[in-house]
């Protein structure tokens, strides 16, 4: 178990911070969308948030926790949609669960250019992972129990992007840095965040079970502490 100072210090640099502390803090706090807790993980493209999103459920569900990932790339409208696909988080998914009803998206089909199938968010979750770029805007504030933000150099984040996409979206992974660097310094969400994580530390660490994190802060009643 993580001590308090662990939990509440900042900055913290090259430190393992275990995601099991961090669930042991969730759990501790209010639930804000219905029985649901949620946790909210930002930052530019390409530093790793659905790899920690991921990493986050499996924890989560080995405590019996019923947990879900939501991806924003799943909502999105598109390359040029992600201020939509907030809104649509926001007032389909978590207005819905804190009045007590499911939660409802459209996922978007990239490659059809349009909205898709329905998918259901149910009101029986007990811990709800969003990541993606707007996951931790200001109006999600009131419904989270925890942000994090994940962070690495602007060369790995894009070398990562075209491997994935191609060269043939250079381009479009440059209008997008450019334009996620103007929404998060609107939105001021790095510094709202109570985790800011590595997203490509160099210091050994358990990368299933830990983070290497450069600064947290936590409220102080958590059971985490």
């Amino acid at each position: 178990m993580e001590s308090t100072d662990r939990l509440t210090s900042e900055p913290v640099i090259d430190d393992p911070l275990t995601i099991d502390s961090l669930l042991d803090h969730v759990q501790s706090t209010p639930a804000r969308l219905g029985r649901t807790r949620l946790v909210s993980i930002d930052g530019p493209a390409g530093t790793g948030k659905s790899t920690l999103a991921d990493r986050f459920a499996a924890r989560a569900e080995a405590r019996g926790l019923h947990t879900l990932v939501l991806h924003m790339d799943d909502l999105y409208d598109g390359w040029d949609g992600a201020v939509r696909g907030f809104g649509l988080l926001r007032d389909h998914v978590l207005k819905r669960l804190a009045d007590g009803r499911e939660g409802r998206y459209r996922r978007y089909d990239w490659n059809a250019g349009a909205y898709a199938e329905l998918h259901v968010v149910p009101v029986t979750l007990d811990l709800l992972i969003v990541e993606g770029v707007t996951s931790a805007d200001r109006d999600a504030d009131p419904r989270q129990s925890l942000r994090l933000w994940i962070e690495t150099s602007n060369e790995i984040r894009l070398a990562r992007g075209i491997d994935r996409d191609g060269e043939a979206l250079r381009d479009r992974w440059l209008d997008w840095m450019r334009w996620e660097r103007d929404h998060f310094a609107a939105e001021n969400t790095r510094a709202r965040a109570n985790v800011i994580v590595d997203g490509c530390p160099e210091a050994p660490h358990d990368p299933e079970l830990e983070l290497i994190t450069k600064s947290v802060n936590l409220p102080h009643d958590s059971a985490a502490s």
